[in-house]
């Protein structure tokens, strides 16, 4: 009995050692690329940042991709306090307006994050063809969930969740793609300064649109 408590103990801990690792090199990566940028953000590099072999590293991830898909996570978790925050009203279009305007201040604040999140192709390497994008599901089910209810209520033109939960998605997204890549700015003549409140009105003028 005391062997099979001392057996379990030896595995608790070891289990225990090795999210607290997972978790250490999460966020040193994290902090790398933030600051960085993607390119800089490696094994290897990481490996000197906590002072540890590469070989280590490769224990917990087998490549880049794999350990950028945890980052990822992160920011999706990132992403959902500052909608649980924001996202308040007892009204379902209101509250999905405040989504929008969240998911764009989201990317302002985090731009390196939201490039991780929804641009960059490197951690979606990491899911395999016949797994669904997890990471995706909170941020996506929020939207769908709203967007389901404000149907239901006749508060929005859209006969089907999916389909709309889709166009906001895609509207918000490619608005914010071009800003991030610097083309709004440069065909638009629209200043840095000013895009951000562009960027606002444009999102109030199309959630208008789909308004029933």
């Amino acid at each position: 009995m005391h062997c099979k408590q001392f057996n379990v103990g030896i595995i608790e801990r070891k289990e225990r050692e090795k999210a607290e690792m997972r978790r250490r090199i999460v966020d040193v990566a994290i902090k790398m690329f933030v600051e960085d940028g993607y390119e800089k953000v490696s094994i290897r590099n990481i490996a000197d940042k906590i002072e540890y072999s590469p070989a280590t590293i490769y224990l917990y991830y087998k490549d880049k991709d794999q350990l950028l898909y945890d980052v990822q996570t992160e920011a999706f978790a990132t992403l959902a306090t500052e909608f649980l925050q924001k996202v308040n009203s007892r009204d379902p279009f209101k509250r999905l307006e405040q989504l929008a305007h969240a998911y764009l201040e989201f990317s302002r604040n985090h731009p390196e994050l939201y490039d991780l999140m929804f641009i960059i192709k490197a951690p979606m390497n990491a899911v395999m063809d016949e797994e669904k994008w997890k990471n995706g599901d909170p941020a996506y089910d929020a939207l769908y969930n709203l967007m389901q209810e404000c149907i239901d209520k006749k508060l929005v033109k859209f006969k089907n969740a999916t389909v709309g939960t889709l166009s906001v998605w895609s509207f918000a997204h490619g608005f914010i793609s071009l800003n991030l890549r610097g083309r709004c700015v440069k065909v638009s003549g629209v200043s840095d300064e000013d895009m951000p409140a562009v960027m606002d009105e444009a999102i109030k003028e199309y959630l208008r649109m789909i308004k029933a």
